[in-house]
């Protein structure tokens, strides 16, 4: 699992075999089957994982039983609750995985701190973090304001490994819809 967290920081940094050796340090490596959780609504988020293989999702669940999927990640993704991470609270999220999963967990705590030790790592943390936040607001615009179908051909385009990788269920309630208005667009298009 360590030779694809360094191949991915490698494409993103210039990190040397001794750094590489100080990010390896704080990294456990974990294994989640198939619906088992890495959060679970309730308990305070104090961990952030890198995932090698596999696919997870962060949720909610409203008081009528639906869920809200958030984010999906897969291979080369980081995933946890940033609010309650930061924050130190109760998450009001699930993260599980929807396949077999291989991760790397560590704590923010500890990246925060190879951010400061390791420039050319805090670099690349900031540009991830940024790359997020943009692409926070563009889903949070596209919730807004695109039409169901809209919605839908923005993910065959962004994100075509959702649909190969997740049942339709979970798609529709990424995409804030019904699975029924999901099957309609797609034997539409």
């Amino acid at each position: 699992m360590f030779e694809i967290l360094q191949q991915y920081i490698s494409s993103k940094a210039n990190i040397s075999k001794a750094d590489f050796e100080n990010i390896q340090s704080v990294f456990v490596p974990k294994k989640l089957r198939k619906k088992q959780y890495f959060l679970q609504e309730g308990d305070v988020c104090n961990r952030i994982a890198f995932i090698c293989n596999g696919c997870m999702r962060l949720y909610r669940v409203d008081a009528k039983g639906t869920e809200h999927i958030v984010q999906f990640a897969f291979e080369n993704w980081w995933i946890t609750d940033r609010e309650s991470a930061l924050t130190k609270l109760p998450s009001m999220y699930n993260i599980d995985a929807i396949e077999d999963t291989d991760m790397l967990m560590t704590t923010p705590e500890q990246l925060d701190s190879l951010s400061l030790t390791i420039p050319a790592f805090g670099d690349m943390m900031r540009q991830l973090q940024a790359k997020n936040f943009i692409a926070i607001q563009k889903r949070i615009n596209a919730t807004l304001s695109y039409s169901a179908e809209e919605k839908y051909r923005e993910l065959l385009h962004l994100q075509p490994e959702i649909l190969l990788r997740a049942p339709l269920s979970m798609v529709a309630s990424y995409l804030g819809i019904t699975r029924e208005t999901l099957s309609r667009i797609r034997n539409k298009m």
